[in-house]
């Protein structure tokens, strides 16, 4: 019994073992439909809440205590808060993180006033290139549409100053989930991500699947990998039985209410609703498959007229013409025809629905009612996108044949007539009100003096638009009237908002890039992927002092890393290494052969990081791919153009600034005259 209590304790110590009780390694989640979403099924009738948060006390709480924090924050944190959010808006275009490091640097006193006034004068010392781009910081899978930012100013809860016992109660919970990491391992990944535990639990899983501990525990617990949405041995949820023999999970308090709201939303939810769509998908194929035993006992099948398929009445639809076509074949039908070449055969753009698909009859012209068509597609996994793109089709095929000025979104297919609104106040022409300095004081008299010749000449042009039978008084006015549309749109800007609900974003019309402020037309395509690409490389590689929260990325030199503050850590695994371990901390023996891993123990290399040249890589392609991505609509992702465009970028002999001088003017057209004159002489 020694010998076993002295093995326990070891494995206790090494985190192999947890005393902690579960149901199972990876319970599964066959929870019911909530009481208010609840459809009839056919396996369960429960009217219990598959999930809920119990107290260190088993007290449950209700769901609303879950959704209203309330803010504990002394006077000093909501001060923090609001000075950064105060500087969001002064400098849009700027990172939080900015923000966050020089309001902690700066003392109480004039704390805004003095970072805003150091921004100003010197901008570039302070940020360092960490400017926003156009996409938006990659985030977990698991997240709220509440927590993005909807205009300037505005940023989300985790870019915030944290308060002391948030932060306390991250910490000891990351501690008691990752026990085979160090501690101050967790103290630097919470500091890169500002001690969120959402953003900061999947930096904390990578590394400890990295881990020699992870391995031996694999080993003797088949433990599986884990992943975002992983809570079989999370400390806080705890996997209780209910009536049906299912296992549920139920949260404890942490001792933080914010803490538990965002554990709560960010794990507890999404499993709740992914153990509802599963269930659903369930009941659903097993109401099919009971329908059609019923329907063949009874011999109720029906003949499809295209696949000649026994189905069931209610997975048939019919045409106009009275012809059975089942679910199936008018899914496969809309697939061809929206992603492949069937769609002049087989969609009506009149009625804007499938014609009849029916084998049998090749002359009839009926089509199958949209009604039908949804309820074909009501239960496909991708009937939802398949029925998006079908009104998508239809809705550009008939834009096309209406022949209307369009202005389109860059980034979907929404589209508006390019007609600004004209008002009846607005059909006739006025002269401007001149002032008595105005250059149209001087402008009148002289052109109704000049006008005897010019008078003349409108009579000669008359007469011989006369019998050419043209009108020049038509002629007049349309290009009037064509100008006063052009001036008017014009003036509603160059910000175009996409109302798309999907897409939602602002171009510019006449560049058509996405808007940012402050935004300027035909900026070099190349410059932004460069920065771009830079960006996503520094930020995968940095780290980030848990001490006095500095980011930093190491140029060169060893894996052994000094802050400012004194602090020292690990480059690789992010340990603090400055109590007395220093150099210790990374592997002594002798390689015969360098550039190859240690084959006598696990310690980190002091020069050696192949883990850094992955991870920039990965960044840098993500970035490029993001960037092509964005950039469809202008440039082409064929790798020799854009070799091209580097070689261009590079050339910046005055030569080649010279040539771009010359051909910067250009000879002002008919309409660009016409405008000037009308805007300047007439009330538009």
């Amino acid at each position: 019994m020694g010998i076993l209590t002295a093995a326990q304790s070891i494995f206790l110590s090494l985190g192999l073992l947890q005393t902690q009780n579960h149901d199972q390694n990876c319970p599964r989640i066959n929870s019911p439909t909530p009481e208010d979403e609840r459809q009839p099924s056919a396996s369960s009738s429960s009217k219990e809440c598959p999930m809920k948060i119990i107290s260190t006390t088993e007290a449950p709480l209700h769901e609303e205590a879950q959704t209203s924090v309330i803010s504990d924050e002394d006077s000093d944190l909501k001060n923090l808060n609001d000075s950064l959010k105060t500087l969001a808006a002064i400098f849009p275009d700027v990172q939080v993180e900015v923000f966050r490091e020089m309001l902690s640097t700066f003392d109480q006193e004039s704390r805004l006033a003095v970072v805003t006034d150091s921004l100003l004068r010197h901008e570039s010392k302070w940020v360092k290139s960490r400017y926003k781009t156009g996409n938006k910081k990659a985030l977990p899978e698991v997240k709220d549409d509440k927590t993005l930012p909807d205009h300037v100013g505005q940023f989300p809860v985790y870019e915030e100053f944290r308060s002391t016992s948030y932060k306390k109660a991250v910490k000891k919970i990351l501690i008691q989930e990752f026990k085979n990491l160090s501690r101050s391992t967790i103290n630097a990944v919470l500091a890169d991500f500002n001690h969120s535990y959402t953003l900061a639990r999947p930096t904390l899983i990578a590394l400890s699947s990295k881990s020699w501990r992870f391995s031996l525990a694999t080993l003797f617990k088949r433990k599986k990998n884990m992943n975002f949405l992983d809570l079989g041995y999370h400390p806080l949820v705890i996997w209780q039985s209910n009536s049906h023999e299912t296992s549920v999970p139920t949260l404890r308090s942490s001792g933080c209410q914010e803490l538990d709201q965002e554990i709560y939303e960010s794990f507890i939810i999404p499993l709740q609703r992914l153990a509802i769509h599963k269930q659903k998908e369930r009941d659903y194929l097993f109401a099919l498959h009971l329908n059609y035993v019923e329907a063949e006992q009874n011999e109720s099948l029906h003949d499809c007229e295209c696949c000649y398929t026994a189905t069931s009445f209610e997975e048939l639809t019919a045409c106009d013409g009275g012809h059975f076509i089942c679910f199936q074949c008018v899914r496969k039908s809309l697939n061809e025809a929206v992603f492949g070449h069937g769609w002049q055969r087989s969609i009506n753009i009149e009625r804007g629905t499938l014609r009849c698909v029916a084998a049998i009859s090749d002359d009839c012209s009926s089509v199958i009612p949209v009604y039908l068509i949804q309820r074909a597609l009501r239960k496909d996994k991708n009937g939802k996108n398949l029925l998006q793109k079908l009104d998508e089709r239809l809705a550009e095929a008939n834009m096309l044949k209406s022949q209307l000025p369009l202005i389109r979104c860059p980034f979907c297919n929404y589209a508006e007539i390019n007609e600004p609104f004209n008002p009846k106040s607005k059909t006739s022409f006025k002269l401007r009100i001149v002032s008595p300095v105005s250059f149209n004081s001087y402008l009148i008299p002289l052109a109704g003096v000049g006008m005897i010749p010019l008078f003349l000449v409108y009579i000669l042009i008359s007469i011989i638009l006369f019998f050419s039978r043209f009108s020049l008084n038509k002629f007049l006015v349309s290009q009037l009237h064509s100008s006063a549309n052009r001036i008017r749109r014009n003036r509603l800007g160059l910000k175009f908002y996409c109302q798309n609900k999907l897409c939602k974003r602002s171009s510019c019309r006449y560049c058509l890039k996405e808007w940012s402020d402050i935004h300027v037309c035909h900026e070099s395509s190349m410059q932004d992927l460069r920065t771009q690409v830079e960006l996503a490389m520094s930020l995968a590689i940095k780290r980030t002092c848990p001490r006095c929260n500095t980011s930093f990325v190491k140029s060169s030199g060893c894996n052994k890393l000094t802050c400012v503050c004194g602090y020292q850590m690990c480059y690789i695994c992010r340990k603090n290494i400055g109590i007395g371990e220093g150099y210790r901390h990374f592997c002594e023996h002798f390689r015969p052969n360098g550039g190859k891993s240690c084959t006598e123990c696990t310690k980190c290399d002091l020069y050696r990081c192949e883990d850094d040249e992955i991870v920039l890589r990965k960044a840098k392609q993500e970035a490029e791919q993001l960037w092509m991505k964005r950039e469809e609509s202008l440039l082409s992702c064929d790798e020799n153009f854009r070799k091209v465009l580097e070689a261009r970028l590079k050339k910046e002999d005055e030569t080649f600034l010279l040539e771009n001088r010359q051909w910067s003017w250009k000879i002002p057209t008919k309409e660009l005259i016409i405008d000037a004159l009308v805007e300047r002489l007439i009330s538009v």
